[in-house]
């Protein structure tokens, strides 16, 4: 199967059209002619997963993350992309980037169903299609109330992670006075949804990235948040893609990349 053929199964859920006009999807390096028997999958093009895609022979690094965001003056040894660019060259290996746009058709709705939200819609749409807005995010209903303790449990079971970093759970009034059932999900970084997750209503944001100050102002205006980390929540990437290929291209060997957290607390 050819990279292009690959390339035609990958947008035909998550269209590069689809992504934010500031991202850099598609494929970065390499021929759409290549032919592709196997496929390594990392939620970044870090110099542990392009080598180790390399040890696997794999023949296409399919990440989340642009390995490439901005233009680049050179090509060398001397800069870390560079350095990436060069080993991916060299072993012959193909990378292909699908970023805001499986943000937009395919992430938001992983993270709601691991929520098991109900009556769903976009947080922040950044387009319509045919079916309507497209965007950024989800909000929807939880099938019972919970409070914000519970919440954070079931966040960290749906998403698998250990920790989380919690915004309006100590004193009133700030954070949710009821019992919560309306959720708002920004898998990845929402500093710039909170307005969003506010406008519509919702209790409790759940995300990653978010700093003192979005914290406690979010706080504040009674929206409680659930920081789960920007590897924590957007990792499912890694499955799902096994999963979906496997399905679409079965005759392809996909290979994951190991739980690699970017960062620990000591």
């Amino acid at each position: 199967m050819t990279c292009r053929e690959i390339i035609k199964i990958l947008t035909s859920q998550s269209p590069e059209r689809l992504a934010c006009d500031w991202d850099n999807v598609g494929l970065l390096v390499g021929s759409e002619d290549k032919e592709v028997r196997q496929i390594f999958v990392a939620l970044d093009a870090t110099d542990a997963a392009i080598a180790e895609a390399a040890e696997q022979n794999a023949d296409m690094l399919l990440t989340h993350h642009p390995m490439i965001f901005k233009g680049l003056k050179k090509v060398s040894e001397q800069d870390f992309i560079g350095r990436r660019v060069i080993a991916l060259i060299r072993h012959d290996i193909v990378c292909y980037a699908m970023h805001t746009n499986f943000d937009v058709a395919g992430m938001a709705e992983l993270a709601a169903e691991r929520m098991k939200l109900t009556d769903t819609c976009v947080l922040q749409q950044t387009g319509e299609n045919e079916n309507g807005p497209v965007g950024i995010g989800r909000v929807g209903r939880l099938p019972r109330p919970l409070t914000l303790a519970e919440c954070v449990l079931r966040t960290k079971e749906a998403f698998g992670v250990d920790t989380v970093k919690v915004f309006g759970f100590t004193q009133q009034p700030y954070g949710p006075k009821e019992p919560i059932t309306r959720i708002a999900l920004c898998p990845g970084s929402g500093k710039s949804v909170i307005g969003d997750a506010l406008k519509a209503k919702a209790q409790v944001l759940i995300t990653g990235d978010i700093d003192h100050h979005e914290g406690i102002d979010a706080a504040a205006r009674g929206l409680a948040i659930i920081d789960a980390g920007h590897y924590g929540m957007e990792k499912l990437f890694i499955p799902y893609m096994k999963q979906y290929l496997g399905k679409k291209a079965p005759e392809l060997s996909v290979i994951t990349e190991p739980p690699r957290q970017p960062f620990v607390y000591l």
